[in-house]
């Protein structure tokens, strides 16, 4: 099955092999985005601040595709430290509201580069 890249202005660049995001039937894939700034760059912060950033990317992405965070229907979530995750849970519902999207969440993971990355699946309709 063929794919759509998505792109648009505000969306961050990689310097790795991989798109932002890719559209395939009804549904857009968003890849992991963490703490970077536009040109790709990591951000460092606390844990509250990389997962806004990394979120916020998230958002940026959806909006090139036209979708919010309410089209959102899988979350995968990597927290790099089990003992954010209480704040994790806390910063989620700020961005996430009944009915939540389907989520797993990995700890132990990022090799301690990064505190949190987020991909996301949003659904855009079987029109699309």
């Amino acid at each position: 099955m063929p794919f759509d890249v998505i792109r648009g202005a505000g969306v961050p660049v990689s310097h790795l092999p991989f798109s932002p995001a890719t559209g395939a039937g009804g549904f857009v894939f968003v890849s992991g985005q963490a703490s970077v700034d536009d040109s790709g760059a990591i951000v460092v912060d606390t844990f509250e601040g990389e997962f806004r950033r990394s979120v916020e990317n998230v958002k940026r992405i959806l909006a090139a595709a036209n979708l919010t965070l309410a089209d959102v229907v899988q979350v995968r979530s990597y927290v790099d430290n089990p003992k954010d995750i209480p704040e994790y849970n806390r910063l989620y519902r700020e961005y996430f509201f009944e009915p939540f999207p389907a989520r797993a969440t990995i700890v132990n993971c990022l090799g301690g580069a990064l505190k949190y990355e987020i991909e996301v699946i949003a659904f855009r309709g079987t029109g699309a």
